[in-house]
């Protein structure tokens, strides 16, 4: 019995099951067929699966069925006036009755199609109801109705008698398997239903794994961009940082940094967090990152430079309701002193030699971009002194939960939190590791939200 090619093989010797009335399922029609006498049958060709693999078969993960739920359901799409075709009994691998459902046509098919049934058995000589002239000419136009019709569920065609060309035309086009009308019997089509189910569950597993792989690669692409190699070339500064993305999605959010130097010596630091997560939100904070590198090379900074990137993000959201918080901030040459500018976002961290690590001043921000379209974002003078460390972050870090009740670790646990991890002496890539991790551990695991930091250090007294 052919099933898609291949040589013949001995057919096992499983027993063809006794031929009775099969219940008819709700809204569908049952077969009420007479014992027939035994007949040779022709060994079907080999199934490129083990049948060991397919004995006990799982129902399909959209069914919502369990192992011990009811069998297999098939669905048979037929129109057969003078009643020729001969659905027999089929039992599946677990010895369960295969229920079958009968439709004469595609407009009761799509009524009768239910999340129960788990394979369709389609006569492919069916007619499409109001068929174009295209469908017309087409003769697997049937077909091609159906899978748009049941994407989800296995289907296995029926052919006239040695039209393998047909069948295997059917298999190209999105069919499980292909079999011939006038040679159905129990122990066949029990067989390729458990196929042709299996068939689609691996079909839809492997297209899930390349689906993966793609994310995959693309959170990759939208990690360099957001997450660029810092220039600081000539600079005494020591640059490090830390990302982990939250667990909420797979795709990356929009958190994003940069660290450059400019000719005059300044080095500029930026950190900023798109509102919401997917590849939309990813793709703007790269567009926000590499314009701020640019604007930054031109000159540009504090309040002319942020109006500029509110312009930016303006024009290439996708929504009106998407904003974006950032913090910059620029280090004069001889490094004690920096400009500092926030548009909404959380204000940065300071430890200086021989003090506390504190919040630098936050009075009088901006408002996130692209929720004023007139703002004005002030920019700050503050001083920094010889020996300092300032460490930037997105709000991940300070929102996720302390222990099992609601509340957060917030700014003020966020600089203790610090402040005892200085004193044990760590710094640099040793106290963001041990800052994003404890936060990790007093959540009680990941993170929902991204978080990004950055750490510059200065070692010099003068």
């Amino acid at each position: 019995m052919p099933s898609g090619g291949g040589k013949e093989t001995e057919a096992m010797p499983v027993p063809i099951p006794r031929q009775r009335a099969i219940p008819a399922a709700e809204g569908g029609q049952a077969h009420t067929l007479p014992t027939p006498t035994p007949a040779p049958v022709r060994a079907p060709e080999p199934i490129p699966v083990p049948l060991e693999a397919l004995d006990p078969v799982p129902a399909p993960r959209d069914t919502d069925q369990q192992a011990s739920g009811p069998g297999l359901s098939l669905l048979v799409i037929e129109d057969d006036p003078v009643g020729s075709l001969s659905v027999p009994q089929m039992l599946d691998s677990a010895g369960k009755p295969i229920r079958v459902r009968t439709a004469r046509n595609l407009t009761e098919a799509e009524r009768l199609l239910t999340d129960d049934v788990h394979c369709i058995l389609l006569d492919l000589a069916l007619a499409v109801p109001a068929a174009t002239p295209e469908e017309e000419e087409d003769e697997l136009a049937t077909l091609k109705h159906v899978l748009r019709l049941a994407p989800r569920h296995a289907v296995l065609a029926l052919t006239a008698s040695g039209d393998t060309e047909g069948g295997a035309e059917a298999v190209r086009v999105g069919a499980q398997d292909y079999l011939f009308r006038d040679e159905l019997d129990g122990r066949l089509l029990s067989r390729a239903i458990r196929y042709a189910v299996e068939r689609k569950r691996a079909d839809a597993a492997q297209r899930q794994l390349t689906e993966s792989r793609l994310r995959a690669q693309e959170n990759a692409r939208l990690e360099r961009g957001l997450l660029p190699t810092p220039l600081l070339d000539g600079s005494p500064l020591r640059f490090a940082a830390r990302y982990r993305p939250g667990r909420s999605r797979a795709l990356l959010g929009g958190d994003f940094y940069d660290t450059v130097r400019t000719p005059d010596g300044s080095v500029h630091v930026m950190i900023g967090d798109v509102c919401g997560h997917g590849p939309d939100e990813a793709a703007l904070g790269v567009e926000l990152r590499i314009a701020w590198r640019t604007l930054t090379f031109a000159g540009l900074c504090g309040d002319e430079l942020l109006s500029t990137l509110q312009k930016v993000l303006e024009h290439e959201r996708a929504d009106d309701e998407i904003f974006a918080t950032l913090c910059t901030v620029d280090i004069a040459p001889d490094g004690r002193r920096a400009g500092l500018c926030l548009a909404g976002h959380p204000s940065p961290l300071i430890a200086r030699d021989g003090h506390l690590a504190e919040l630098l001043p936050y009075e009088n921000n901006g408002p996130a971009l692209g929720l004023l379209p007139n703002a004005r974002w002030p920019r700050r003078q503050v001083e920094l002194g010889g020996k300092w460390s300032l460490m930037l972050y997105t709000d991940g870090l300070i929102e996720g939960r302390i222990g099992q009740g609601n509340q957060r670790l917030g700014q003020d646990g966020m600089v203790e939190m610090l402040r005892r991890q200085i004193a044990a002496g760590l710094r640099g890539d040793e106290l963001l590791e041990a800052a994003v991790n404890e936060v990790r551990e007093l959540n009680g695991g990941d993170l929902t939200d991204d978080v990004a930091v950055l750490l510059l250090d200065r070692d010099l007294d003068r």
